[in-house]
């Protein structure tokens, strides 16, 4: 069962996480980026390393909160044989070096834009020796002996970039007249965000070259063909039906 914050509880809430990725070194994290370094005990938390031989590679997970666009709203691991969940990415390659990011099992990640989140990820921490579960917090699965969690919350309507309650409040109490006098009329979309119509605004209005129809229509010669107006053709071509007539009485 999943645990989550409630952000009615935990008004300090950080920005939620916009990227998730993996370095193979602690001295070429990006820029704006934090490196999950220790698991909560105190230990390495390099998820490449071997239990029975030492080796020189290493590789970190990190993630930034920079992203205003997107974020993060799950993440999992699944085995190298495994279809990709959909909806979801896999982190293939290290950020710093491009050297495969993980061995043995993938981490995915799933991102949405920031307007439609509902529940997004807050913060990811690995976990060691201790395998007791931690507040408010998910695990995904094992990687050479170490959990790697992550905490969730609902992302407060005020950092999803829609308008607040008070003002949708003071919106709606407004009278027609003033209301379609001063805004433009609004249509609320699947994602639960507000977007102003893209005919909102532009005026339909008839040219003025066809106001006024022309009073006759000119004879067109093209390439030797001439085109003759419906009012030429019925008159060239009409015919009473005058013989059918008398042998009929």
């Amino acid at each position: 069962m999943s645990d989550t914050l409630d952000p009615s509880r935990s008004p300090d809430l950080p920005e939620p996480i916009g990227s998730v990725g993996v370095v193979a070194s602690l001295h070429k994290v990006p820029d704006g980026y934090q490196v999950v370094a220790q698991t909560t005990d105190g230990g390495d938390a390099d998820l490449w390393k071997d239990g029975l031989f030492k080796s020189k590679v290493t590789r970190y997970l990190c993630f930034t909160r920079k992203n205003q666009d997107s974020v993060v709203v799950d993440m999992k691991f699944i085995d190298l044989r495994d279809a990709m969940p959909m909806g979801f990415t896999p982190v293939l390659e290290t950020l710093d070096t491009k050297e495969p990011a993980l061995r043995k099992r993938r981490l995915c990640v799933k991102i949405c834009p920031r307007a439609s989140a509902q529940t997004v990820l807050y913060d990811i921490q690995v976990m060691g020796r201790s395998k007791l579960p931690r507040t408010h917090y998910n695990c995904i699965g094992e990687l050479n002996n170490m959990s790697i969690w992550y905490s969730a919350g609902d992302l407060p309507p005020t950092q999803r970039g829609l308008p607040s309650i008070a003002n949708k409040t003071k919106t709606s109490t407004a009278s027609p007249a003033t209301s379609a006098a001063t805004r433009p009329h609004f249509e609320h979309q699947a994602s639960g965000s507000y977007a102003l119509s893209a005919m909102d605004g532009v005026p339909f209005t008839i040219s003025e070259r066809f106001n006024d129809a022309p009073k006759e229509t000119q004879r067109v010669s093209l390439m030797g063909i001439t085109i003759k107006s419906l009012a030429e053709v019925e008159e060239e071509f009409q015919y009473n039906f005058s013989t059918e007539r008398s042998i009929a009485l």
